[in-house]
């Protein structure tokens, strides 16, 4: 699985309610939810991101509350991928759960910037910006297959056809 896209860029302690504000999880609409993603934090965000950009972010990514909307609305806006130095526990089950592709790479934090191409491979563990390579521990086994299957859904879908 490689993903290609641009860093949009953020610091610590992202939590879930500028991800998603609180006023807009009356819905179950995706196209909805990733209309006002960020937009307490970065009104330029909805404008800005392009299916496969990257958010690049520093500690505790997706701290706060525990919604599940908050990947969610990353994940439909057109993210592909959140690189943090760490995430809150919650926040990367759900990812997970979700399909949404989570990794901690403090390098890649330390060195992207805001516009900068990134390509992440998901399966050999690697990452490119402006032609540097970064390694990270990939998932293992399981988490790795729920992503690639699009979420935890998808991929009980998928065992269970296999089993038949």
């Amino acid at each position: 699985m490689i993903m290609k896209g641009k860093i949009i860029k953020y610091g610590d302690n992202i939590n879930t309610d500028v991800i998603i504000p609180a006023r807009h999880c009356i819905t179950l609409d995706y196209n909805e939810l990733a209309s006002h993603c960020m937009e307490d934090l970065d009104a330029s965000f909805i404008h800005k991101v392009q299916n496969g950009d990257v958010i690049v972010a520093g500690e505790n990514f997706g701290c706060g509350s525990s919604r599940e909307m908050a990947p969610i609305a990353i994940k439909a806006s057109g993210i592909s991928c959140v690189i943090a130095k760490s995430f809150a526990r919650i926040f990367f089950r759900n990812a997970i759960n979700i399909g949404l592709c989570v990794i901690e790479c403090n390098k890649v934090v330390r060195d992207a910037k805001e516009g900068d191409e990134i390509e992440v491979q998901f399966d050999e563990g690697k990452i490119i910006i402006n032609n540097k390579n970064y390694g990270f521990k990939k998932s293992d086994g399981i988490i790795s297959s729920i992503i690639k299957s699009g979420g935890l859904m998808n991929f009980s879908k998928e065992k269970m056809i296999d089993n038949k």
